[in-house]
């Protein structure tokens, strides 16, 4: 057991490839984990090369792993257990592993339901145990004896006990070598490299409908200010990295740590484009901060504002108040940075009316870019005992963000999607109508991002489009130089 494939699942849905493609981070840190234990790793982007099952057997084939790892979300989840199927026809012999958040709360189901695909199922994070799986296979060992997995013995489901956190994740070993980086790009900023990167790991908050501070148990570690800003450096310097994109929940929730990071970068000069997540209680806190955000090269930032109504934002237990999320967007725009933010739709309770409601206050939030979201029933969420009497499909692949999953009482899912796309229509031809008042930097991005979205994105794919356009926003466009493709 030597070679280790790491090979991200062909699956598309749209919603964020809209805005570039980039490199599965955690695959580069078990890479480098697993060449530091002397294994021979591989990392496969079959997702961004935009391969098929039958192609994904042909380089699986060449590349002859002993074991293939992939790791899957949700709605991911269906074209994972396809992949390591192919990969058990393609590569006799060759051990199958996934991980990620659904197989992590899932493993009953992936094994009793797939276990003809998937042989082991890493829980939690996968640097040491990865490490002493593979290791523990080479050595023809029993694999009770790694913690935080699960498999099949004797025809029954197999738990072992959890695997530690990491004590730090400063220096860990990292194989951005095995990027083939000519792969990756921000579509708004074609002309560098973009990279996913992580200068923390987990939450701290409580939100009902979300996955991540389940997975990670509330529990948050932050890298030292020098050893991200060092890698950031490196991989500027290295691999010609000109845009980097936080992986992080909550990479502000320690100001001093945060603090330290912007000053570094500004010290540093690096010249580096950062586009990131985080809470608008955070931005809040921070508006002293705000103009180091941006000296520091921070040109894009997410907040999850969620809903525009109290009600609903206290049962997604969100802790925040309706009006922080407005302030926190105007902080954002005063300061001439990108600002984006979703609006969850389709709950069991909505109607028309409430939609609108939600609609008219996000146009009044004013975001430059607004995402109108269906609710996604993950089922390890504390949401889920809620909405499960309400779904209507139980196909994974639907839990992506984009399809009605969630039948609301007073609505047709058919009536919901197209109140969805009428939020997307009205907003950004709103947008566009005043694209003449953004200043230089944002009217680039946002006529870069909305030609993405208008040709290439979910909308066309899932939902029709957003319709013929008007006249007059085909003439703005004219006048700012992009052309939609026929």
């Amino acid at each position: 057991m030597k070679r280790v494939a790491l090979v991200t699942p062909p699956y598309h849905s749209g919603v964020v490839e809209t805005a570039g493609r980039w490199p599965n981070v955690a695959f580069v840190y078990i890479a480098g984990a697993l060449r530091a234990a002397g294994f021979d790793p591989v990392i496969y982007d079959a997702m961004t090369a935009g391969d098929d099952l039958p192609e994904i057997g042909r380089k699986l084939a060449e590349i002859a792993p002993d074991v293939v790892m992939t790791s899957a979300y949700t709605s991911s989840y269906p074209k994972a257990v396809s992949l390591l199927r192919t990969a058990k026809e393609s590569v006799p012999g060759v051990v199958t592993v996934i991980g990620g958040v659904h197989a992590h709360f899932m493993y009953e189901e992936v094994l009793t339901n797939d276990g003809d695909a998937v042989d082991f199922v890493i829980r939690g994070e996968g640097e040491r145990t990865s490490v002493e799986l593979v290791r523990c296979l080479d050595a023809g060992d029993d694999p009770s004896k790694v913690r935080g997995i699960a498999y099949r013995r004797d025809g029954r489901v197999t738990v072992t006990q959890p695997q530690p956190w990491l004590t730090s994740l400063d220096a860990l070993p990292a194989a951005w070598d095995l990027v083939d980086w000519g792969l990756y790009e921000f579509f708004p900023l074609p002309d560098t490299n973009l990279a996913v990167v992580s200068s923390s790991r987990g939450c701290d908050q409580k939100c009902a409908f979300c996955s991540q501070q389940a997975f990670w148990q509330r529990h948050w570690r932050g890298r030292s200010a020098e050893d991200f800003v060092d890698e950031l450096q490196m991989l500027r310097d290295r691999f010609g990295v000109g845009v980097m994109m936080l992986s992080d929940e909550t990479p502000t929730l320690d100001r001093e740590r945060w603090e330290r990071i912007l000053d570094l970068l500004i010290e540093r000069d690096l010249g580096l484009h950062l586009l990131m997540e985080t809470r608008v209680d955070d931005i809040l806190r921070d508006e002293d901060l705000m103009p180091r955000y941006r000296e520091a090269g921070v040109r894009h930032i997410y907040v999850g504002v969620e809903r525009t109504d109290q009600a609903t934002l206290d049962m997604f237990k969100k802790n925040t108040q309706v009006e922080m999320g407005k302030r926190a967007l105007d902080l954002i725009n005063a300061h001439d940075i990108i600002s984006e933010t979703s609006f969850v739709l389709g709950l069991p309770q909505d109607t028309p009316e409430v939609i609108e409601a939600t609609f008219q206050l996000a146009r009044h939030y004013d975001p430059d870019l607004a995402f109108f979201l269906t609710i996604a029933p993950w089922p390890y969420a504390d949401m889920y005992r809620d909405l499960e009497p309400h779904i209507v499909s139980r196909d994974y692949e639907d839990y992506n963000l984009v399809a009605p999953v969630v039948k609301p009482e007073a609505m047709t899912t058919d009536a919901l999607m197209e109140q969805v796309i009428d939020c997307y229509r009205r907003f950004y031809m709103g947008k566009l109508a005043r694209v003449g008042e953004m200043s230089e930097m944002k009217r680039d991005y946002f006529l870069v991002t909305m030609k993405l979205m208008m040709e290439n994105s979910y909308l066309r794919r899932y939902m029709g489009g957003l319709g013929e356009m008007p006249s007059e926003v085909k003439s703005l466009l004219r006048r700012w130089g992009l052309k939609l493709s026929a």
